[in-house]
């Protein structure tokens, strides 16, 4: 969903933006680098921080791109152009979504170094490269049916992207060190304190540096566009958008002049404003979802017009459906909803 209020917040560095395979200077040893996506969205931002480990000079990468030709070749341009001829000694990855964990196992081969992460989803990331579970197939499809998407296009679509995940993480590093919420790494003389984020993923990991007024907030804080916040098939009663509200109240603790640097939109300050309205964003879609319910029983498939006010693909229905359940699941978890299953198989949510 588009922010009607993005006027309040501030872009210091304007319209620019850097180019495939170049990067910009953000702070001191801050670059940032931003590759190319084959989906509506269609960029993520990935950042170089200058650092130093066991004596080594080099370069820490947060997050990867998806694994193609094209973000390889970006890559290797940022690598020959703009490390000052040093290597890269960490990668840090956010979360196992395929934009930030694709060419992971790519990276550390090439440079010989460790992937630092979440335990959860380093371990549901290994998972995801090697089954279709959560992410397509066969179990998706049913799953979203009984939720009301009966399309049998659109199904037959979900059903064969069984391979959706593994097409763009083709493999994962066989091993990794962890963090934790409130784990500090030290890079390149300055601390970076972990914060453990949900909802959007399983144990999403920001980072933060105080010293340099730096948030490095992955995918949950964005400028422009709502974080995705979904209901999957392998835990179909979760209840990801309570978690991420939750997660992002604790950003309201850090100062508010921080310059956040988010992986999808452009490095903004404005943190706390942001999140005052990605809340009342999320409060406006539940008492849209708990009127219509109340009027009559709905399921989550005949929600979206009301939570997407434009038409969307595949690709975006499957995290629309995702996102209507995750709304539907809040209210009913919290007893403002109750839920039956009908004799076809469908769940409708009425008021409690």
């Amino acid at each position: 969903m588009a922010n009607l209020r993005e006027s309040e917040l501030n872009y210091p560095l304007g319209d620019m933006l850097p180019e495939p395979g170049g990067t910009l200077t953000i702070a001191p040893g801050v670059k940032w680098v931003r590759m190319g996506l084959p989906f509506a969205l269609d960029h993520i931002n990935l950042w170089l921080l200058r650092d130093e480990i066991e004596g080594r000079q080099g370069w820490t990468i947060v997050d990867t791109g998806v694994c193609n030709d094209a973000t390889k070749a970006n890559w290797e341009r940022v690598f020959a152009e703009h490390l000052d001829g040093l290597p890269v000694l960490r990668l840090i990855v956010t979360h196992f979504h395929p934009d930030h964990m694709g060419l992971a196992a790519w990276l550390t081969d090439k440079w010989q170094c460790r992937l630092w992460m979440s335990a959860t989803d380093f371990n549901l990331a290994r998972i995801a490269s090697q089954s279709t579970q959560g992410m397509g197939g066969e179990s998706a499809a049913a799953f979203f049916a009984s939720h009301g998407l009966l399309d049998e296009e659109s199904l037959a679509k979900i059903r064969g992207r069984a391979n959706y995940y593994p097409s763009m993480v083709p493999a994962v590093p066989a091993s990794y060190r962890r963090i934790m919420d409130g784990t500090a790494l030290t890079i390149g003389g300055k601390t970076w304190h972990c914060i453990a984020g949900y909802g959007h993923a399983p144990e999403h990991m920001s980072l933060h540096c105080p010293e340099a007024g730096l948030l490095i907030s992955g995918d949950m804080v964005l400028p422009r566009i709502s974080t995705n916040v979904s209901v999957v098939d392998v835990e179909p009663e979760s209840d990801p958008l309570g978690l991420y509200l939750a997660s992002i109240a604790r950003m309201l603790a850090l100062p508010p002049e921080t310059l956040v640097l988010p992986a999808h939109g452009k490095p903004f300050r404005g943190l706390h404003a942001r999140v005052d309205q990605l809340q009342e964003h999320h409060a406006e879609r539940l008492a849209e979802v708990t009127a219509a319910c109340a009027a009559r029983p709905q399921h989550a498939a005949e929600l979206l017009d009301l939570l997407f006010k434009r038409k969307l693909d595949l690709h975006q229905t499957t995290f629309a459906m995702g996102e209507s359940i995750a709304h539907l699941n809040t209210l009913w978890l919290a007893g403002s909803l109750a839920r039956q299953r009908g004799e076809d198989g469908v769940w409708r949510y009425s008021a409690a």
